[in-house]
């Protein structure tokens, strides 16, 4: 009952969401069937925040070799050139690669964006932290984020969004404006790394599915937002 509730709240702001268990199914029929990707030789990569919140999201962890863990706050790729090149090394003899990726937004019952009850806390909390702390920052005309050693990702991460700050803060749903932005540049970099790692491949097929996690209550299914899903022909790159 709660969670057809829930459904209802996740579909008014991301109509297209599906269970994240659901979507992982779809996706693996999609792969063996479809594309003829034989899921036992997969090795999974992600790329999406560090928050452990994340970590039972989906059934991929239970059936794929992995996670090759690229993401950091955010769901940035920060491993960058050379973690993806690592990845292209450890994908099975005759085996494919899948790239899972995108940032993450907490939802409540009463339709709050950007929070969510954690396991085992009485109080909501912010979901994802890293971006919530970005958009309270950005709202500050005069802020720049400078990069330092010691908090480098956040850093990273609130420079990345500074060309998006207009659009995020006039969006009459901000968290969600700076979540879809988010995306955004995790898809272009999951992108440039292939493009430039390609000869790294040993390996024909290279599956990537990008959309934004949906974080609900402690105990009920997560929601994926799906945005792209693709077979990459890394040899005619």
């Amino acid at each position: 009952m709660l969670q057809r509730k829930f459904d209802q709240v996740v579909k008014k702001y991301f109509p297209n969401a599906m269970d994240a268990k659901d979507t992982s199914i779809h996706y693996l029929g999609k792969m063996q069937n479809d594309h003829k990707i034989d899921v036992s030789k997969v090795l999974m990569a992600t790329s999406v925040c560090s928050d452990d919140i994340n970590v039972p999201s989906t059934t991929f962890f239970n059936v794929l070799f992995g996670p090759f863990i690229m993401g950091g706050l955010g769901g940035l790729p920060f491993a960058g050139q050379t973690g993806m090149t690592a990845f292209a090394h450890h994908i099975p003899d005759e085996g494919s690669a899948f790239i899972f990726y995108g940032p993450h937004i907490g939802l409540t019952l009463e339709g709050d964006l950007g929070k969510m009850y954690r396991p085992r806390q009485e109080e909501t909390g912010n979901s994802c932290g890293a971006l919530m702390l970005a958009l309270s920052r950005l709202k500050d005309d005069n802020y720049k984020p400078i990069l330092n050693e010691n908090d480098y990702q956040q850093m990273k991460l609130e420079e990345s969004l500074l060309p998006h700050r207009k659009q995020i803060l006039d969006s009459d749903h901000p968290q969600k404006a700076i979540t879809e932005a988010t995306y955004e540049i995790i898809d272009k970099k999951v992108h440039e790394y292939i493009k430039t790692c390609k000869d790294e491949f040993h390996v024909e097929k290279v599956a990537l599915l990008g959309g934004i996690i949906i974080n609900t209550d402690y105990g009920l299914d997560d929601y994926f937002d799906t945005r792209n899903f693709e077979i990459i022909d890394v040899k005619n790159l």
